[in-house]
């Protein structure tokens, strides 16, 4: 008999060899207290669907569709039911689930004779899901030789997984059936249709929205946000991934295969340095307007998307149109540490827009606009005080001031500035390359990896304490960066289609060293199988000047 403890309740039991977790969540369901139905588990903190056999003594921590890796497993078989209703809808359609958008996730879907999708197309197609979750169809999980799953992927036209698993080094491969459908996911799923009661399906843009639950209310769909100047930079960032034939893993490592690492970095370094150039072309326009011109560069974005070095890039190239520009960062009005309001578990929520002074900062940022000199202060993160050390600036008449910092689109920092002075930027790395056709790459998952590696390399935090900070990242992030988003002129996606290979090199040992014991693992077991897809690539090549040396190390910026 096994010995399971039960992570949710502590409580301890004997099951025969080979019981399923499900089994194990019937025995333990009324000692444990969860508000929503539970989707997935964790067995010694590595994620599992339900249907997960046990054959030692193990841990268990049951999870609902609030936490992440449940959240995923629901998401992802909600992906296969959409997948097998368009098959059997529309046979000889493709879906290809692009990236997530407007709180759901935004699909391209081509039928057979390439006519457009209708919203009498996309009805039948939703009458098909209902169908199979009535029906309670499960999900099969099978397991085969890395060989034979190819051939089946090769047997149905997936050039997309066979070029992924052929690169993948596996042995093994796992993959997946819904009645007579076959996928290939790399994590777990539900263990039937029937789980899925929360989704809906719209007619977006030319595409399909597949809308799913709440993160904190599973039993209700996330509010659907429109998000129009995203999808933009989405759809412009997969034209190019299609014309340079980078849609996916299995594409980026059979390039690295033939050799050709160094042309695709360099091709992905000179279409982000072509961006900043239009964006530094339009700002000087915009500059010398005879009619509302701009003074000021806002200039925010998410954790770990490259504000700082698209700062400095940019003020580079706007130094080659004739401009001064003079920079500085939100973080050093920053309140001292005494006033810094503090999280719930006690610690100080520097994402807060209360850490800022913008009071202050909006008081300085008028005066300059004015013509006055100013002394501008200089936050000290050893003492956690705002200190002032002669930092006076004034800025002449071909000057612009650019500000950068995770609120610097918030409005309560330039209230009182009038928007015509303005020019907004907003970064991120919007992930578009994809592990294959239904496996989209969460951009969280590009920004944790480069925050694990940057807060490694400077010695502030483990890959333990960086995972473990990351849900408050993220919550921060949806109260005080993302509803700005869509106000910028122009979005910069700082995503690069070589990225993973790349990071891997740096991410392996550092994922490898958090401790199996801790609830870290379970996040950074997942990163490591997912980085493990991409053949790894040296950073040797990475220019001094790219965004990614803001987090690999080896740039020629000052931070």
């Amino acid at each position: 008999m096994l010995q399971i403890r039960c992570k949710n309740n502590n409580m301890t039991k004997s099951f025969p060899e080979g019981t399923s977790l499900l089994d194990v969540y019937q025995e333990f369901a009324q000692d444990i207290n969860l508000p929503f139905p539970v989707v997935s588990a964790k067995v010694n903190n590595a994620s599992q669907g339900l249907k997960f056999r046990l054959f030692q003594n193990r841990d268990v921590e049951f999870l609902d569709a609030r936490e992440g890796s449940g959240h995923r497993a629901y998401v992802r078989s909600l992906c296969f039911v959409l997948y097998k209703a368009t098959c059997d809808v529309f046979p000889g359609s493709k879906l290809f689930i692009e990236h997530p958008l407007s709180r759901g996730y935004y699909c391209n879907f081509k039928k057979k004779d390439n006519t457009a999708l209708t919203d009498k197309d996309v009805a039948r197609i939703r009458k098909r899901i209902q169908e199979i979750i009535a029906l309670d169809m499960p999900f099969r999980r099978n397991e085969a030789t890395t060989e034979e799953t190819v051939r089946i992927f090769s047997d149905r036209g997936f050039s997309d997984k066979v070029k992924l698993l052929k690169t993948s080094g596996q042995i093994y491969s796992d993959y997946y059936t819904l009645g007579d459908t076959v996928d290939y996911f790399y994590g777990p799923l539900v263990p039937s249709a029937g789980y899925l009661s929360v989704w809906e399906l719209e007619h977006y843009h030319e595409g399909l929205l597949l809308r799913v639950p709440d993160r904190k209310n599973p039993l209700q769909l996330a509010e659907k946000v429109d998000m129009p100047h995203t999808f933009d930079v989405f759809a412009e960032k997969v034209k190019w991934d299609i014309i340079m034939r980078l849609s996916n893993a299995g594409d980026v490592n059979m390039a690295i295969l033939k050799g050709h690492a160094s042309e695709l970095i360099q091709v992905s370094e000179a279409l982000q340095e072509k961006k900043i150039v239009q964006i530094a072309e339009e700002i000087d326009r915009r500059f010398h307007a005879e009619q509302n011109p701009i003074r000021m560069v806002l200039i925010t974005g998410p954790s770990s998307s490259g504000k700082s070095t698209l700062c400095k890039r940019l003020s580079i190239q706007l130094l080659a149109c004739g401009l001064r520009p003079y920079s500085f960062s939100t973080d050093d009005y920053f309140v001292n540490r005494v006033d810094t309001p503090k999280l719930p578990n006690g610690d100080y929520d520097f994402d807060n827009v209360k850490a800022v002074d913008c009071d202050l900062m909006e008081e300085h940022l008028m005066r300059l606009m004015n013509g006055e000199s100013v002394e501008l202060p200089e936050y000290n993160f050893v003492t956690g005080k705002r200190e002032y050390n002669g930092k006076k600036v004034k800025l002449s008449n071909d000057s612009v001031l650019i500000i950068e910092g995770i609120h610097a689109l918030n409005p309560l920092l330039t209230a009182k500035i009038p928007d015509s002075l303005k020019f907004k930027v907003y970064v991120s790395a919007l992930t578009s390359i994809s592990l294959d056709d239904h496996n989209w790459i969460p951009t969280r998952d590009n920004r944790l990896l480069r925050r694990i590696i940057r807060d490694y390399n400077k010695g502030a935090f483990t890959a333990q304490q960086t995972i473990s900070q990351w849900k408050n990242v993220c919550e921060a992030e949806e109260q005080w960066i993302f509803p700005f988003q869509e106000t910028a002129d122009v979005m910069f996606n700082s995503a690069l289609n070589i990225e993973f290979a790349v990071l891997r090199t740096h991410a392996e040992v550092i994922l490898a060293s958090v401790p199996r014991n801790c609830p870290e693992y379970a996040e950074a077991h997942r990163l490591l199988k997912f980085i493990h897809y991409f053949i790894p690539v040296s950073d040797k090549e990475i220019p001094p000047t790219s965004i990614m040396r803001e987090f690999v190390g080896g740039s020629s910026f000052k931070y």
